[in-house]
């Protein structure tokens, strides 16, 4: 699974890198250590209705999809991530996955290894591993995007529509299989047009373009416990372990 991420690039970086149009971020933060339910930068692609034209977009979702038949806010946590053997089927993703795709930017993500503390205790302790591309350049995690209407608002309420997302993930290779038995699923450079194309609609078509994502190549670092707790937040996290 995906549960914690780092993306410390400016909005001018996104921009740049996404080939971008129009932005709707102002500024960003550099984050650590992002987590479930945290405000996070989102690209995708919008057809203007008047004029066809077809404009890349930078805004802001928050991590964890609401469905827009949801009657509140409360499952998004349970939603951070759609599993991408069955993100055509399942009630919850299948209208985003066929109409509402998007990229999630980032520097890497965690996970946890298992391992055991040792062969008498039988104790098992998890080892916080950041993962990054092996030169480290951007990663584009595969994700969708739902806009929900709070029933307790307004139609006319600014507040009233709420973006969110979540972030595929599929089973891990063997070279990162020993970490965790998910990975985001990350689509390169080369796909992005494919991925955030919004004329591709049809169940076939779209899981077609998920198989033909390709396995990641990350590298994986051991990093320190500080990482554990989502009250820490700096650029130390994801030095290797002293």
């Amino acid at each position: 699974m995906c549960g914690r991420y780092v993306m410390a690039q400016t909005v001018g970086d996104l921009v740049a890198d996404f080939d971008v149009d129009e932005t709707y971020v102002d500024a960003l933060e550099p984050s650590y250590n992002i987590a479930p339910t945290d405000p996070v930068p989102i690209v995708l692609d919008r057809r203007d209705k008047d004029t066809g034209e077809l404009s890349r977009k930078l805004v802001t979702a928050r991590w964890g999809l609401v469905p827009p038949w949801s009657k509140d806010t409360k499952g998004a946590a349970r939603l951070i991530n759609a599993r991408r053997e069955t993100v055509t089927e399942k009630p919850s993703f299948r209208k985003a996955a066929s109409r509402k795709r998007a990229l999630v930017p980032a520097d890497g993500y965690y996970e946890w290894e298992k391992r055991e503390a040792g062969s008498a205790s039988g104790k098992i302790e998890k080892i916080p591993t950041y993962l990054h591309s092996d030169d480290g350049g951007l990663l584009a995690f595969a994700a969708l995007f739902e806009n929900w209407p709070d029933p307790t608002l307004p139609p006319d309420h600014p507040e009233r529509w709420l973006r969110t997302c979540t972030i595929l993930t599929g089973p891990a290779s063997d070279a990162l299989g020993h970490i965790h038995d998910r990975t985001p699923v990350i689509v390169p450079p080369d796909m992005w047009d494919d991925w955030l194309d919004p004329e591709t609609t049809s169940e076939a078509d779209v899981k077609a373009l998920i198989d033909s994502m390709p396995e990641p190549h990350l590298t994986p670092r051991v990093v320190g416990s500080l990482v554990n707790s989502v009250r820490n937040n700096g650029p130390e996290l994801i030095e290797a372990a002293s």
